[in-house]
């Protein structure tokens, strides 16, 4: 038996798991599961008699040597901050290994080290960071392929609420780490580049400069940028690009209202608020609000945000109870962030039976034969219900498709990469296909930003 250790055994890990063991008989795999908890490592073998669990403690120094020497290639599904220490056994040991996550400058200078043992160290191999890149490195080595030359590139994605779970204001749920969610767009300016013109946005402003798309047989959404786009210009070999953006989707109206919080001061996490744990969700709003003789909590808030008595804003308030005086944060030396996404995880968990949905449109523009054109790429992936979600799915098959392929010789060029070779994303898209991650490419008029050549 050849075995495969996969290290997290967390929401992510659902599809990856279940893939691996569908495939675990007919590829000769024994696939050892890893998690601080034993007990949900052992739910998610589901009895397999190709499976087994174990209580993984990533800072057992020991333990980790020995489950890596045992292992033919490892899964890290870990925390990115943690992949480190696994990347430094593999190389140690001689194992390759897969991870979802950015690759982090620690992980680069091994790069080097890597390629010396002839290894492959996979990473960025999920949604986003990972489909995305395959898919659009697909399109882009096809217009290139033809003669073209790329002027324009843009890629949004978003974890979402599928349509017939969408049952609140916000038309937003929580599909993945709520506090990523909250935190968003911290960290610096959004940089991009729009014809040739770099362009940034401070966090103060990202939810007031917004694009919006449509994507057939799902409506209109809202893309707010991401916090670096320009670092995809080497990546994707589009040094000369004039225009170069990458972007969150959300339902419209999602990051206007989202602006709220951050205008009030409600998403920072650098200090703690004191009595978080008895202080209500009253409270907490109406600490963020002058102080005023008179004057409610609600009528503070109004004005300071300028709310309109008949604007859907306020609505969406009220939905979420922040002006509920009996409801308590319940949480010691929190700081607003932490206390927000408590708020927010009150209305915006799933339940056992919705779905969430993910979406990804890419803009390609390019020049050919002297004529501009554009190609737009869009997916849709419905999950099934609160385990077995789309952002599971896009997430972990990509992962597992990829360590399966490692193993077999079929991806074989080694260091610390992404997958952005024809070699690489090739068979893990066309295996995507058959799960239903589908792209769905179309030939539109070319709409560039500037076709007058003015300045912008």
């Amino acid at each position: 038996m050849r075995n495969l250790l996969i290290i997290g055994a967390g929401r992510s890990a659902t599809s990856l798991i279940d893939y691996l063991l569908e495939k675990s008989d007919t590829e000769n795999l024994h696939i050892t599961i890893g998690d601080l908890s034993a007990e949900l490592a052992k739910q998610k073998t589901k009895g397999h008699h190709n499976a087994h669990a174990i209580a993984f403690d990533i800072f057992n120094e020991a333990q980790r040597h020995e489950e890596i020497q045992k292992a033919d290639i490892v899964i890290s599904m870990l925390p990115a901050h943690l992949h480190y220490e696994v990347a430094k056994d593999c190389i140690t040991y001689r194992k390759h290994m897969v991870t979802a996550s950015y690759i982090s400058p620690a992980m680069a200078e091994l790069d080097e080290k890597v390629r010396q043992a002839g290894l492959v160290f996979m990473n960025e191999c999920g949604l986003d960071p990972g489909i995305d890149h395959m898919s659009a490195m697909k399109v882009i080595d096809e217009i290139r392929a033809k003669g073209g030359k790329m002027l324009l590139f843009e890629s949004f994605c978003g974890g979402l609420v599928a349509p017939e779970s969408d049952n609140n204001l916000w038309n937003y749920k929580f599909t993945w780490n709520p506090r990523n969610v909250v935190l968003a767009g911290q960290g610096g300016a959004a940089k991009f580049i729009h014809e040739g013109n770099y362009k940034y946005i401070p966090y103060n402003k990202l939810f007031r400069r917004t694009e919006f798309m449509d994507v057939e047989g799902y409506g209109r959404f809202e893309g707010y940028a991401n916090r670096d786009s320009l670092k995809y210009r080497s990546i994707y070999g589009l040094d000369d690009v004039h225009t170069l953006y990458r972007g969150t989707l959300r339902r419209v109206g999602f990051s206007r209202a989202w602006n709220m919080f951050v205008t009030l001061g409600m998403t920072d996490d650098t200090y703690v608020m004191e009595n978080s744990d008895t202080m209500s969700y009253r409270e907490f709003t109406n600490s963020f609000l002058p102080y005023h003789p008179t004057d409610s909590v609600e009528l503070k808030l109004r004005h300071i945000l300028k709310i309109d008595q008949d604007d859907i804003l306020w609505e969406k308030l009220l939905e979420l109870d922040v002006f509920n005086p009996n409801k308590k944060i319940g949480l010691h030396n929190a700081t607003p962030a932490q206390i927000l996404e408590k708020i927010l995880s009150d209305k915006w968990t799933l339940a056992p039976d919705d779905k969430d949905m993910i979406v990804m449109y890419h803009k390609f523009g390019y020049e050919l034969n002297g004529k501009k054109e554009q190609i737009d790429s869009t997916m849709v992936c419905i999950g099934q219900d609160q385990t077995y979600t789309a952002m599971a799915k896009t997430v972990g098959l990509p992962v597992a498709i990829a360590a399966l392929k490692i193993l077999n010789g079929q991806i074989n060029t080694p260091g610390v990469q992404l997958p952005i070779t024809k070699e690489v994303y090739g068979p893990i898209l066309n295996e995507l296909e058959t799960y239903g991650i589908v792209f769905n490419e179309k030939q539109v008029p070319y709409q560039g930003y500037n076709p007058l050549n003015v300045a912008s």
